[in-house]
């Protein structure tokens, strides 16, 4: 049984260090050693509780994420009103 505790103890360690990259605490460095320099910006936007609860519900149940929307809108607007 020893076997299976170290593996659930590895698990759980993969599900910590998972959540703290998904929350920004963690950086996961680039194979020439240089962090990431993709998204490194954030916008903080002040929104209604419930509405942001039903985004990001709705968001889970189109097997999307949030950001990934607010980004595509983002693009798409700067694309749409970009100059030619």
């Amino acid at each position: 049984m020893p076997d299976n505790d170290n593996h659930y103890a590895m698990y759980i360690h993969c599900i910590v260090i998972n959540c703290k990259i998904l929350l920004g605490i963690m950086r996961v460095a680039k194979k020439d050693g240089k962090g990431s320099t993709k998204k490194n910006s954030q916008l903080v936007l002040r929104l209604d509780k419930d509405e942001r609860d039903a985004f990001v519900e709705l968001c889970k149940e189109l097997d999307t994420s949030a950001a990934r929307e607010i980004r595509r809108f983002i693009r798409g607007f700067m694309k749409e009103h970009a100059e030619d």
